[in-house]
């Protein structure tokens, strides 16, 4: 009886030992799928908020789940947000600030690296640009899949890719995963502009963000079904969390990424631990969390530069061991020279921190519509809130650049991109007039001249871009967009007048120097374009557009295999630009051409073979390939890369004309004829004189030879 006894005791030992914490078994380790959704407000998910979308599926991982009901993202920015979510610090740690002109540095310890250590398979399947792997996110994984496609609607516009073109890969990869995994999928719909998919987009055409959210649900219901049909749902700790929300015009802010207020800092979190029973948590929590408390969930090390708390923890004590949670919105100073926003949420006072400071108490008030800043003492705040960036800044944080130092300055003086009297890069201080709120009303002036622009009102939108520069010369996205919106109307030298402008307004702007190096080089301006691309490429080493411009400039100067070093730069960050990959033919030839080197016209192919892989339309790489053909004497290959090219684009100059010349030489006049006047028509008020008569003269000789 005694031994019957102890056997038992035995047993419950086992039993409880497997339940303790967490309630997770440790006889297998679990996977874990981290899910945010871009942009998705927190009263869009049915179980927190029903009056708008149907989200049955995120209702039922919900109720399985912890619930925190005050979860707060430190940024309303996507790349920031999300470098807070993987690093399990804040902006104020790692440096990153805002989508452009920031890259995680490789110092900063991530959720990947960390799993990864312990032996998982990792991978992320992401949705949209400002994740790329450019930005520094892919570091500990195995895959990241960003593979987006090349081509966007315009520069306003993010290249992105739906949620069932994210999650088809997601699963494809789970599926062959013979151990622990860690997957995150990053899923962009609710992001603007909002068009949801049939029947999404007839059943709430009224509210289309709320049926991209719906549209999202549904692809997340695929999602988990797989699991469940896998076994893997019941083994798999599951993370989903928005990376900021939406305004929505709510404070007179249409989308996101300039206030701070509940409706884009105010984020779900949700935490599906098997084993472990549902639960509402209604305290403060953030986006800094998420990490440690993987950590604690898996029972694994934590890195010390977490600066986030365990959320188990969090919620075993019912409160924060530090109560303050710091935010931002640096997106207006970064790139307008507007009043910095920083705050902070303490229990229920949330602090925001501008000329003109606002005050809301969250207990009855989470709408933030009664701003208490009279009545409270706001110094008191102010100090708390230099106390807790202290505590959280990271001296060594590698952020944008917002100074030259003195032979960059001396160099871009040089060039006349910068003025020799020039004033400080930064305002020492900020006003009333320089508030957000005071400032709206200029951001609103450009967000509706970009909608001018998109409808094709050239005029209107230029005229509010222009009122929006006079009003404030420190809006640097401004002249950007205004360049922008000149050179797609063929206005370069506008386009160039204007970037000077603002250089001359905004000394040494990395993001103005680009868009004219870029211009320049578009337009044969290869000799002002090289210096001033080069000076971009030693300050933004991440990005591959300058230094595919780079090469191209390079190219248009004659220096061929300067451009090929360059291009092979801009490859190593982006892989599978397919317009980069035809440029990197187009040089292969020319050194063929110069050098006859066979290696060269075999990796001119192979280049222009891989663009067309990822980009069937693209008509640069139809015609090289053809050309590449050509000079290999593979003439039935060269004429049908041609053709195929025509069928894409019928009237495509280039082709047309390659096409006449080689079918001539071959003996086959008729065709020959027939491509050639086709050419005339469409190019002959276009051409030089001398163009002319040559192909005046070629027309001629192909109708002597058909008689």
């Amino acid at each position: 009886m005694k031994l019957k006894f102890l056997l038992i005791c035995v047993m419950l030992a086992a039993l409880l030992s497997c339940s303790r914490g967490a309630g997770v078994s440790r006889r297998q380790p679990l996977n874990v799928l981290l899910i945010t959704v871009d942009t998705l407000r927190y009263d869009r998910i049915g179980f927190l908020d029903p009056r708008h979308a149907r989200t049955p599926h995120l209702d039922g991982l919900a109720a399985r789940s912890l619930v925190f009901t005050r979860a707060f993202a430190h940024n309303p920015v996507t790349l920031p947000s999300h470098a807070n979510i993987l690093t399990g610090a804040t902006p104020l740690h790692h440096g990153v600030s805002d989508n452009t002109g920031f890259r995680l540095d490789g110092k900063f310890m991530t959720i990947p690296q960390t799993l990864r250590a312990q032996g998982y398979s990792t991978a992320a399947f992401i949705g949209a640009f400002p994740l790329d792997s450019r930005f520094g996110l892919d570091r500990g994984f195995d895959l990241y899949d960003d593979d987006l496609g090349s081509r966007s609607e315009n520069d306003f516009l993010f290249v992105e890719r739906p949620a069932a073109k994210v999650i088809a890969p997601a699963m494809a990869w789970i599926r062959e995963q013979p151990g622990k995994w860690f997957a995150w999928v990053h899923l962009f719909d609710p992001h603007h502009p909002y068009r949801p998919p049939s029947p999404f987009r007839e059943e709430y055409a009224a509210d289309p963000y709320s049926g991209e959210v719906a549209y999202l649900d549904s692809q997340l219901g695929v999602l988990f079904d797989f699991l469940r049909a896998q076994g893997r749902m019941e083994r798999t700790l599951i993370i989903l969390t928005s990376d900021h929300g939406e305004a929505l015009g709510e404070k007179g802010e249409d989308t996101h990424s300039y206030f701070a207020y509940n409706n884009t800092i105010h984020v779900p979190l949700f935490i599906h631990i098997p084993g472990r029973k549902p639960e509402t948590f209604a305290g403060n929590v953030c986006h800094a969390d998420i990490f440690p408390t993987l950590c604690d969930v898996l029972k694994m090390p934590a890195p010390p530069s977490l600066q986030g708390e365990s959320l188990l923890a969090v919620m075993a004590a019912g409160k924060r061991g530090s109560p303050e949670i710091y935010f931002e919105s640096l997106t207006p100073w970064l790139n307008r020279d507007w009043a910095p926003l920083r705050g902070m949420i303490s229990g229920d006072t949330k602090f925001i921190d501008l000329p003109i400071q606002e005050v809301y108490d969250l207990a009855g008030d989470m709408n933030e519509e009664r701003n208490l800043a009279g009545s409270v003492p706001v110094g008191r705040l102010q100090s708390d809130l230099q106390r807790l960036m202290d505590r959280l800044r990271n001296q060594q944080a590698a952020g944008r650049q917002s100074r030259l130092d003195p032979d960059e300055q001396r160099r871009l003086e040089s060039l006349g991109y910068i003025s020799e009297s020039r004033s400080g890069p930064r305002k020492k201080r900020y006003t009333e007039q320089d508030d957000l709120k005071t400032l709206l009303p200029l951001q609103t002036r450009m967000l509706i001249a970009v909608q001018d622009f998109q409808r094709g009102d050239l005029a209107a939108a230029e005229g509010k871009m222009r009122q929006v520069i006079a009003a404030s010369p420190g809006f640097v996205q401004a002249y950007d967009h205004l360049a922008y919106m000149q050179q797609k109307r063929g206005q370069s030298a506008a386009a160039i007048g204007v970037l000077e402008q603002g250089l001359e307004r905004n000394p040494g702007n990395i993001l103005l120097l680009t868009r004219l190096g870029i211009i320049l080089a578009l337009n044969g301006g290869w000799q002002r374009a090289i210096p001033i691309l080069e000076q971009c490429v030693s300050q933004e080493d991440f990005d591959p557009d300058k230094f595919h411009y780079l090469g191209i400039a390079y190219f248009q100067g004659g220096e061929i295999d300067k451009a090929l070093g360059s291009y092979a730069r801009a490859l190593e960050i982006d892989p599978k630009n397919a317009l980069l990959l035809s440029h990197v033919g187009g040089a292969r030839l020319a050194r063929f051409d110069r050098d006859g080197g066979a290696a060269d016209l075999k990796l001119a192919e192979e280049h222009f073979l891989e663009a067309l892989k990822i980009d069937p339309a693209l008509l640069s790489a139809g015609n090289g390939l053809g050309i590449a053909y050509r000079r290999g004497n593979r003439l039935d290959e060269a004429l049908a890369a041609w053709r195929r090219t025509l069928a894409v684009k019928p009237d495509f100059a280039p082709v047309l004309l390659n096409l006449g010349i080689t079918l001539l030489e071959a003996g086959r006049a008729g065709e020959a004829l027939e491509h050639l006047q086709k050419y005339r028509a469409a190019n002959y008020s276009r051409l030089p004189v001398g163009e002319r008569r040559r192909i005046d003269g070629l027309i001629a000789e192909a109708r002597a030879r058909q008689n």
